[in-house]
């Protein structure tokens, strides 16, 4: 398979595993450019490519702005606190203004899950998904897939729980679909008022006890709470929620066996993980900031190839 089977990166659940085995074949050629002295290649010389974001973001933006440049792509950043959608304008306005401007690509993380469903149904760009309220952000499951891939050896066969909040991360959700998909097994740890009601319904099994789920796994990825959708309190304390769910140093070193710790960022540093985690030996959270531009510059290449 030389091409995606899609037009836009929407969802994990729109890919199927040879879109997956393509990106990240893409990527390992990507991830050597970027490690070499000379970063850039031609490959999207004539693509522009707009960014907007609707919500903050550090390390998406960054990557995927640094990955446009790598390739060679004219960028355009676009800041939604900063513009017109103050005024009251809709998004597809704000976006066919700028796509007269003869933009390619849209790279559009929004509030709103299904905004980039939306989209793509009303403008003719290609559409890549940095994230849609709780919904997906799938960029973030490839790379996270691609680390254990890299890590591992594979995907296939190995043992993943996802602990924190699952009831409001589109991290969650995007790597469930992304694992079960090249053929993981998976769990989910965390407060019962944080899983969402029909979780198992996706093929996850829920382990209320963070011992035994991370003695069970081969790759632990922490989630933060996400304070910022918390309409209601959820849980007593944060320091209840640490005793319950955190990962320090004492507890990994207590388990039978040495496992893979990884994080989407951004790290509340003693809450969900604490540092001497986040920075040992087992972390691969850093590495998953690396790859994240090689993932992301194969979704664009591999995107920009289908434009007409």
């Amino acid at each position: 398979m030389s091409e995606l089977s899609v037009h836009h990166l929407l969802g994990i659940k729109y890919l199927n595993e040879a879109d997956i085995d393509l990106i990240f074949e893409t990527a390992d050629q990507f991830k050597e450019v970027i490690n070499r002295s000379i970063k850039k290649v031609p490959s999207l010389r004539d693509i522009t490519i707009a960014n907007i974001f609707f919500e903050n973001s550090t390390r998406t933006k960054l990557s995927f702005e640094l990955a446009e440049k790598r390739l060679s792509a004219d960028v355009i950043n676009f800041s939604a606190g900063q513009s017109s959608v103050k005024k009251g304008e809709t998004l597809i306005d704000t976006v066919n203004n700028i796509l007269s401007m003869k933009v390619d690509m849209v790279v559009m993380r929004h509030p709103n899950p299904g905004a980039g469903i939306f989209l793509s149904r009303h403008v003719k760009a290609s559409i890549v998904n940095a994230g849609d309220g709780a919904h997906e952000h799938p960029t973030q499951a490839l790379l996270d897939s691609y680390s254990i891939r890299e890590k591992l050896g594979g995907v296939a066969g190995k043992k993943v729980v996802i602990v924190g909040d699952i009831l409001h991360s589109r991290v969650a959700l995007s790597n469930i679909f992304a694992l079960k998909l090249q053929g993981a097994t998976v769990k989910v740890c965390g407060p019962r008022t944080l899983m969402p009601k029909h979780v198992e319904s996706l093929g996850v099994e829920v382990e209320p006890n963070l011992r035994k789920a991370l003695n069970w796994c081969d790759v632990a990825n922490m989630l933060r709470i996400q304070n910022e959708r918390l309409d209601i309190s959820y849980f007593p304390t944060i320091r209840e929620y640490t005793q319950q769910f955190g990962v320090n140093r004492k507890l990994l070193d207590s388990l039978d066996k040495d496992i893979v710790i990884m994080h989407p960022g951004p790290i509340n540093r003693g809450v969900e993980i604490t540092s001497d985690v986040a920075d040992s030996k087992q972390s691969i959270i850093l590495n998953q900031v690396e790859n994240g531009v090689a993932i992301r510059m194969a979704v664009l290449y591999l995107l920009a190839s289908k434009i007409k």
